[in-house]
């Protein structure tokens, strides 16, 4: 068995332990469309993995936890500020 076929049966095996979501449903999950979820692939936001058969993105749940947990933090320590507008009659 030459190296490639080896990585491609280890990265089989590495994709079956993990549970992995597709491309669609973590749009669905993170509101946000397909297309975004490829530019922050590109981009490098959010990296996806690819499945060793068909070579499409897939995801980590655990990656995707950890993706709105870092969106989350970045959040608390912003402060909003309120401004009050008065409407004259």
């Amino acid at each position: 068995m030459d190296n490639l076929h080896h990585e491609i049966l280890m990265d089989i095996k590495m994709f079956e332990k993990d549970e992995y979501i597709s491309l669609k449903e973590v749009a669905e999950l993170l509101m946000v469309s397909t297309l975004t979820l490829r530019n922050w692939d590109k981009n490098g936001t959010l990296v996806a993995y690819r499945n060793p058969v068909n070579n499409y993105r897939v995801y980590k749940l655990s990656q995707i936890q950890n993706f709105l947990d870092e969106m989350e933090g970045s959040r608390k320590g912003k402060r909003f500020r309120l401004r009050v507008v008065s409407v004259d009659d």
